[in-house]
């Protein structure tokens, strides 16, 4: 059953269009998480959702009913704020029974709802504290306390836990994973940060420049991007994008090479109108690189390592390929980015031998950078 559903939302603010043909469908108990650039759309989106933001066209329909010009209260969501937004002067349990007494419900119900959410948060025992006698996690838990209490029909969060510290942060990840799978609740997400979308998403959405770039599970998105700049917006560290030529076209094959980086082949998806000579863009994520004894045969660039990252259970090195083009940097030449999954004792200044691996390399075409390579299997169905 569709939860949520939006039908070529729009909204501007005067001649600035901020969402730009929105289409939608979030299926009941789906947790959905929106991630993109800041100014990309994405807390518009949710505040529209909302009611918080009106839209200049299209429709917001939540279980089947257009909610589009309703009364945020009316809706059937509840939000939860990046700053928690709980009243100083009232307890714990006064802030999470707030939104029933708004809607005049019995003393018994409000008790009861208060009670059921503070067992389901663990917070049982803050409930005569004031936010002031909290930590940043147990505020974040009463915000979302209050949201639990009214029993919405969907569940919309803005960067929840940005305010808090890494530690707390991965904690509340698990902890709202683990509150979505109990509620069986749908929820809608916002954040900036690409870890959060990817271990608690059913589902992600790619936003850039108002308009929606992608929608599928983490692992579709990151094996399978549609384009350029989904590719290289999901990934810590970023893919690796080379400006490469076609050397040769056979099929469903092209080679490619570029000045530092030895001939390649890379599997199209559908037989290219590509010809000799076209400019393309290879991508390759740092994980899909190793350092080699040997800088020779297909995918080998021999370059000198300017930085060196000791994380402990892995390194990454930052190493400059000479004449090799890499597309994001502005002054035509650029690192290229290694992540190995062991401690390596390299040290700036030591030249190195890569080599790319053959079965990970994607390929961008010029035109809006859309995905030419073959798609990559994922283990997640």
């Amino acid at each position: 059953m569709t939860s949520l559903e939006l039908r070529q939302i729009n909204k501007n603010y005067g001649t600035y269009h901020a969402l730009r043909g929105i289409d939608l469908s979030v299926e009941e108990g789906e947790f959905i998480v929106m991630v993109g650039p800041s100014g990309c759309g994405k807390s518009t989106l949710l505040k529209t959702i909302a009611g918080l933001e009106g839209i200049t066209s299209g429709q917001i329909l939540i279980n089947g009913r257009d909610v589009s010009r309703e009364e945020p209260g009316d809706r059937g969501i509840a939000m939860v704020f990046q700053s928690y937004a709980l009243y100083p002067h009232m307890t714990v349990a006064e802030n999470m029974g707030f939104g029933l007494r708004m809607a005049k419900r019995p003393k018994a119900e409000i008790d009861a709802a208060v009670a059921r959410a503070a067992r389901i948060l663990r917070i049982t025992d803050q409930l005569e504290k004031r936010p002031k006698q909290l930590s940043g996690g147990q505020r974040q838990r009463v915000a979302i306390g209050r949201a639990i209490t009214r029993s919405p029909d969907v569940f919309l969060f803005d960067e929840p836990l940005s305010n808090l510290d890494a530690a707390l942060r991965t904690q509340m990840r698990v902890e709202l994973s683990s509150l979505h799978s109990e509620l069986g609740a749908t929820m809608v997400y916002v954040t900036h940060d690409q870890v959060e979308a990817m271990t608690m998403a059913s589902r992600i959405v790619v936003l850039n420049q108002g308009v929606i770039e992608q929608v599928g599970s983490p692992l579709e998105l990151y094996r399978n991007p549609e384009n350029l700049f989904v590719a290289g917006f999901l990934g810590a560290p970023r893919m690796n994008f080379l400006s490469v030529t076609v050397d040769e076209v056979s099929g469903r094959q092209v080679r490619v090479s570029a000045p530092g980086l030895a001939p390649t082949v890379v599997e199209l998806s559908d037989p290219a109108a590509l010809h000799k000579g076209t400019n393309l863009t290879l991508g390759v994520r740092p994980e899909n690189i190793s350092v080699v004894t040997d800088g020779a045969g297909s995918g080998a660039v021999n370059g000198i390592v300017r930085l060196v990252e000791h994380l402990g259970r892995e390194t990454i090195l930052y190493v400059d390929a000479g004449d090799l083009r890499t597309v994001a940097s502005e002054s035509g030449t650029g690192n290229i980015t290694v992540q190995l999954s062991y401690v390596a004792p390299f040290k700036a200044d030591q030249p190195v031998a890569l080599k790319l691996d053959a079965a990970e390399l994607y390929l961008f075409a010029p035109d809006a950078g859309r995905t030419i390579s073959a798609r990559k299997a994922i283990i997640d169905k």
